[in-house]
This record gives C-alpha cells, sequence and structure tokens, in this order.
C-alpha cells in the first residue's frame, strides 16, 4: 500500500534544505580546495605516512580496549538491574558532549603523573600514560567507547529474553549463552558500534593533544599532523582533510544508518509456504509423513523417571504432584499466572518462587542452566543463526557432550519428529510447524526431567495443528518426566494432557483429568473455552440467582447461599419465534445478535434483558425454517433437567 503524499509545507521544507546546505557546504570545501595534482605527494611524505601508522595503531588498540570494557558494559546495562544504573549510563554518555580538551585535562588529573592514579602505575608498574603512545591510546579510547556501549545496549535491547531464557534452560551456562546466542545474534549491533568506535579513536584530536602531547613517532597521529600542517602547508593539510572524511564516510556508507544499535535483520530467503494441507512442508519436495516411534523407544538414551513435586509461593499460590509420564495442560483466562508459572519453574522470574523436587533431586537452589528443565516457548526461539541440526544439539553441546555424539543424537530426535531431512536449514528457512518440530526436538534430545511447553501450536494453521499434535502426544507418550503445557485450545487440552490445571489469579481452581473438568467446569472462563453457556450466581431455596441478573431453575439444586455456576450446552438451548408452551421452566425473550458457522452447525448469540447472554448451537436448516438474522425477535428455553450446577 503506497504512502499517502501531501504537500510538504515550506515552512519546513525551506529550513531542512538550509540544513543540509550547511552541513554539505564545508565537505565540498574540501574537495574544492584540494589540491588533486599534489594529492599523491601531500600523503606519501614521510611525516605524514608515519603519522598515519601511528593513527592507525592506537585506534586499533582504542578498538581493542573498548571492546574488552565496553562489551560487557553494555551488556550490564542492558541486562541488569542495580542501583545506580542511571548514573553509570550518563557516565558513558559524559566523553561524548564533554569537550575533548576537557576531557585531556580529566584524564590528566586522574592518570597523569600527579594525578589520582598516575604515581601509582608509576611507582608500581613504571608506566607512564601522558606523552606516550599508551597516553594517545588512552585518550582515544576514553572519546570513543561511549559509540560501542551504546550501539551495543541498544541491540541488546532489542533482542528478545526468550532466546537467552531458552538457551539457560537447555543446560548452557550464562558465559555460554552470552558467547553462542547473545553476541552472534546482536553482531550486526556490535558490528557497527565497532566501527564507529574506530572512526572516532581515528579522527582523536583534543584529549590526545592535552593529555599524551604532540610527539613525533610517539603521539603526533593523522589529526594533529593536520593542525600542524595547517600552520605551514595549507593544500597538505587538506589533501590530510579529505583522506579523514574518505574514511569517515566510507565507514558511514558502510554502516548504511545502523548506528543507532537497533538489531539488523538478516536477508535470508524464506522457504515457500504453501496453503492448505502442505502447509507444513516448507519449500521443495513434499514433507514425508512423521514415523510414529513406539513409547517404549521413545527415549533415546535416557530411560530414567522423575515424577515431579513443586510448592510454588508469591503471585501463584500452588503445590504439585505429578508422576513420570504425566502430562499436565495448563489453563486460564489472560493473567491467571500460566506464562508466571513455567518460568518460577524455571528460576526466572521474581513473581513467584518454586521449591521444586525432580525424583529424588532438589533443584530449587540451582541455577536455571543445571535444573534440567527444558522450556519451549510460544514462539519456540530458535536460534537464527543456527541450523536446525546446531540447534537441536545445542542443549547436549552445553552439558559437555561431544560434537559427533550430540549431532548423532540430535538427529536422531529430528528424525523421530519427521523433520530429518531439514538438518541443515536455518530457522528462517522452516514453515511454522517445522519450526515447531525442531523446538520441540531440541527440548527432548537435552534429555530434561521437566518439560514446559507455553502455547507450542498457538501459531499454526488447524491443518498443521492437528498434525503436529499428533506428533507431539506420540512422543510425549515415551517421555520419563513431566510435561506441562499452556494452552488456550481445549482439543489440545483433551487429546495432550492427564490432568487439566485450571488457574485463576494464580491459585489452582480445578485439576482433574480432562472428563472431568469437561463435565464440571468449575470456572466461566473454562467453560466458554470449552464451548459452554457459563453462569456465576447464588443457589436459593427453589432457583439460582444469576450475577448478571435473572433467574434459573435446575433439576438438582445447591443447598440455599451456595455460591455456583451454571453450565448449559449449546444444544441444549431452544430457540423459538413465539414463547414456547410445555415443560421447559426456564424461558427468556431476547433478540439476536451474531450468526457464526460451528462446523456443520450455527452457532446463536441471544442478548436478553431477563438473562445473561445466551449461546445456542442449530442446525442451518432451522435456522432457515425460523427465518433467523442478525437484530431478529427471538424466545429461549432450557429445561431444568439440562442445566449442571457446580459449586464454586
Amino acid at each position: 500500500m503506497s504512502r499517502l503524499r501531501t504537500r510538504t509545507p515550506l515552512a519546513l521544507a525551506l529550513p531542512a534544505v538550509l540544513a543540509v546546505a550547511f552541513l554539505l557546504l564545508p565537505l565540498i570545501g574540501i574537495l574544492v580546495r584540494t589540491s588533486w595534482g599534489d594529492l599523491g605527494t601531500h600523503l606519501t611524505t614521510p611525516g605524514v605516512v608515519q603519522a598515519l601508522k601511528l593513527s592507525l595503531l592506537v585506534s586499533f588498540w582504542a578498538l581493542l580496549l573498548s571492546l574488552l570494557l565496553g562489551v560487557p558494559l553494555a551488556w550490564l546495562l542492558a541486562r541488569v538491574d542495580f542501583p545506580g544504573k542511571a548514573v553509570v549510563r550518563s557516565l558513558v554518555l559524559l566523553p561524548m558532549v564533554l569537550p575533548p580538551t576537557v576531557g585531556g585535562v580529566a584524564l590528566l588529573l586522574g592518570f597523569g603523573r600527579r594525578g589520582l592514579l598516575g604515581p601509582w602505575l608509576e611507582d608500581t608498574f613504571g608506566i607512564t600514560l601522558p606523552f606516550h603512545t599508551s597516553g594517545a591510546v588512552v585518550a582515544a579510547t576514553f572519546v570513543a567507547m561511549p559509540f560501542l556501549v551504546i550501539s551495543l545496549e541498544g541491540a541488546l535491547g532489542g533482542l528478545r529474553l526468550s532466546y537467552e531464557e531458552t538457551a539457560a534452560s537447555l543446560g548452557a551456562s550464562p558465559v555460554r549463552v552470552f558467547f553462542t546466542v547473545t553476541m552472534p545474534m546482536v553482531a550486526p549491533g556490535l558490528i557497527a558500534g565497532a566501527a564507529l568506535t574506530w572512526a572516532r579513536a581515528l579522527g582523536e584530536f583534543g584529549a590526545t593533544i592535552t593529555f599524551a602531547g604532540n610527539l613525533p613517532g610517539t603521539t603526533q597521529t593523522l589529526p594533529l599532523q593536520v593542525y600542524l600542517l595547517l600552520q605551514d602547508e595549507p593544500e597538505a593539510a587538506t589533501s590530510l582533510s579529505l583522506l579523514l572524511l574518505a574514511i569517515a564516510m566510507a565507514v558511514l556508507i558502510a554502516l548504511r544508518g545502523r548506528w543507532t544499535g537497533s538489531p539488523v535483520a538478516r536477508r535470508t530467503t524464506p522457504a515457500r509456504v504453501p496453503s492448505g494441507a502442505d502447509a507444513d512442508a516448507g519449500a521443495g519436495a513434499p514433507e514425508p509423513v512423521p514415523q510414529v516411534v513406539p513409547a517404549d523407544r521413545a527415549e533415546p538414551a535416557d530411560s530414567a523417571r522423575w515424577p515431579l513435586h513443586a510448592e510454588v509461593t508469591g503471585f501463584n499460590r500452588l503445590t504439585l504432584d505429578a508422576e513420570p509420564g504425566t502430562t499436565i495442560a495448563v489453563v486460564g483466562e489472560n493473567g491467571a499466572g500460566k506464562t508466571t508459572l513455567l518460568r518460577a519453574l524455571l528460576g526466572l522470574t521474581p513473581r513467584a518462587h518454586a521449591t521444586l523436587r525432580l525424583g529424588d533431586t532438589e533443584v530449587t537452589d540451582l541455577p536455571p542452566h543445571r535444573r534440567q528443565v527444558a522450556w519451549v516457548p510460544q514462539d519456540g526461539a530458535l536460534f537464527p543463526h543456527l541450523n536446525a541440526l546446531a540447534n537441536t544439539a545445542y542443549g547436549l553441546r552445553a552439558r559437555g557432550v561431544p560434537r559427533a555424539e550430540a549431532r548423532a543424537a540430535a538427529r536422531e530426535w529430528l528424525d523421530r519428529l519427521g523433520v530429518g531431512h531439514l538438518a541443515h536449514r536455518k530457522p528462517a528457512e522452516l514453515s511454522g510447524g517445522q519450526a515447531q518440530r525442531v523446538a520441540l526436538a531440541r527440548a527432548l534430545a537435552a534429555r530434561p526431567r521437566l518439560l514446559l511447553l507455553d502455547e507450542p501450536l498457538a501459531a499454526l494453521d488447524q491443518t498443521t495443528r492437528v498434525r503436529v499434535r499428533h506428533t507431539l502426544r506420540s512422543h510425549l507418550a515415551g517421555f520419563g518426566g513431566v510435561c506441562l503445557i499452556v494452552t488456550h485450545d481445549p482439543v489440545e487440552a483433551v487429546s495432550l494432557a492427564d490432568r487439566v490445571l485450571v488457574l485463576a489469579d494464580g491459585r489452582a481452581l480445578q485439576d482433574a483429568p480432562p472428563a472431568e473438568v469437561t463435565r464440571h467446569p468449575r470456572s466461566p472462563w473454562v467453560a466458554r473455552m470449552l464451548g459452554r453457556n457459563a453462569w456465576p450466581g447464588t443457589a436459593g431455596t427453589e432457583d439460582v440467582a444469576l450475577d448478571a441478573g435473572g433467574r434459573l431453575v435446575a433439576a438438582d439444586p445447591l443447598p440455599e447461599g451456595t455460591r455456583t455456576l451454571a453450565i448449559i450446552a449449546p444444544e441444549a438451548v431452544s430457540v423459538h419465534r413465539e414463547r414456547p408452551t410445555g415443560s421447559p421452566r426456564n424461558t427468556w425473550p431476547g433478540t439476536i445478535r451474531e450468526i457464526t458457522s460451528a462446523g456443520s452447525r450455527l452457532r446463536v448469540l441471544i442478548t436478553s434483558s431477563e438473562a445473561p447472554e445466551l449461546v445456542a448451537e442449530i442446525t442451518p436448516a432451522a435456522a432457515a425454517e425460523l427465518r433467523l438474522s442478525d437484530g431478529a425477535p427471538v424466545w429461549t428455553s432450557v429445561k431444568a433437567t439440562e442445566v449442571t450446577l457446580v459449586e464454586l
């Protein structure tokens, strides 16, 4: 869609053009005043060559120091909250706004012979920084390092934490995560910051001449040489200025606007994802149907069994006990604490704390990378710089398994989940279903004792979801630990889980087999998720007073005063054009608000002034016979025997 073209206001365009001219005119002046015929002579004089070599030496040492000191500092600012963080960030920015000569004076008072640290350096190590090449390096580092820190901090801030957290859940230590996941993923920001840092160090003048002096062959860098030549040989100074200008422009053109620190998207050729039944096949030949491995062979190497016991406090307040091989579906409305529960079991959130025992091992005090709790976030968090095979082998390699053995086990798991032929593809070249299966293979290959899946199928289309759900069910059958799956899909909860844990405000509202939750849901949200009408209320002597207004008669009433949830199946709701006569004890007038298709039937949403919103499910033939349409007045009726009351 093209942008809407509007006329540029002259009041804005004119100052903008003047600003461009203001910036461009000095550069044109250098180009015009350069003596092009003498350019080669000016740039090859012994003094200039010596200054150029020294500038390159100083700038590269400054870059190295900036990388050694600035990269950890950028990570600290981006990832750790600590007192005085704003002050530290201000200190990082200070050299960028401080006059260079003032920076040189500050360096003298800090590292000079009469400075705070200078005498100790000279007496203890014999190091004298002022009027020495090392002093020029220190000055260049002081003014240039902020460019690296700011650029890299921005890149780290734009990197989703789920990648690093997933790597930790696979057994990678913080240092390994930093070098194998974090740094490769922010490489564009790091390269941009390094290039700017080097260019700034190459052009440093004020702090260098104030702190290190202007000694030929020792501290006289190219900018200082320009300053000297400007007094005696202006044409030579112009030629050197052109050289520095060309280097600066080359750096900026190479970066192409990437110096802001934002992560740069890698150019990839995404696989073509066909529609319909082949949506999971990606590009190329049709994907083979995954081979279902018998449950007794689904665990390749570790046949140990790991029961779960967890006591969770904080926002979540519940106790979990489960035998090996149990799959628990965690459901609840948004904000109920589902993801917080998973993160508490991982040890990744301050909102909740889990006292966790897996088998006979107490892991409560262990860091996330030593708990052997594997996590698959909703987006899979496959590392984009690694192919499917390397992704799958990551957890084993993090735990010290030799490379060949780890890759063999990874390939076995990829084959088991039907994506072995995609082993050498990057995540960007995988379809949604393929990526989810690789993420699952990666988690299972890490040999976890507890498996946590956060809506693993939410991003898939319906056809792909059915296929991946079948594959997931077959492999969870042989898993030796406990699996928790967060889901909003009732089909997933019923088909994958042995138990359904219903959360509300961090508490366990219901923990029962799927059949029990389906028959007697204790949460209005769960009842609606299962497609039923759910009305909370209070039992009276003969009926139920509904919280949303109106009264309801049930065949099996609860004791008076009992808080209850009335469950009515949509197919139990009858729709009439006239007030019904006969046996129904619950009848209400209403208006059709919406009619939607639900497979071979229609779901009709009806509003009423005498009852809460009600969903009825009828056949298209019945809808046509009743001449139903949006806004049509109708009557609804429900038999007392069709109402199920669940005590809350």
